[in-house]
């Protein structure tokens, strides 16, 4: 199987595109991992063919590691990248038991939103810390991951 290709476990597909070396995009996707009883996440790192690949379709440069992407609707025609506050909650409303949460974040202005996720975005090292490589995932959730051989 290519790094292209992976198992689909339910039609609309949403790969989460992460900082590999940020400690809390590490925490963000540990969370999303232990809560998605469904397998309807995907990732891989900013710094993988994979997210390039993805983030060059919609004309996005995957520059500095600094952004949150959730593409929804990974690889259909009806394909979409939300980054952001906007990822960020896109992927919170598809958690059982977290949709409510998702709804009330995305009722403030995105203006607002997106400044907040740049405030903690421009701290994050300081605050949450850096890994000088990106953590291998657990074996139990290494084939959610699209980039890892």
């Amino acid at each position: 199987m290519s790094r292209d290709e992976y198992p689909r476990l339910d039609e609309k597909p949403v790969v989460i595109l992460y900082d590999g070396v940020c400690g809390l995009c590490h925490r963000s996707v540990r969370f999303l991992l232990e809560r998605d009883r469904e397998g309807a996440f995907r990732f891989a790192s900013l710094s993988s063919p994979v997210a390039r690949k993805a983030l060059g379709r919609h004309g996005i440069n995957a520059g500095p590691a600094d952004t949150f992407y959730a593409v929804a609707d990974f690889g259909l025609a009806t394909e979409r990248v939300l980054s952001r506050s906007s990822g960020a909650l896109h992927a919170l409303g598809r958690l059982p038991g977290w949709r409510r949460v998702a709804a009330a974040g995305a009722c403030l202005p995105q203006r607002i939103r997106d400044f907040a996720y740049d405030l903690v975005a421009r701290h994050r090292y300081r605050i949450f810390g850096r890994y000088d490589t990106c953590p291998l995932p657990e074996a139990r959730y290494r084939d959610r991951f699209i980039d890892v051989p």
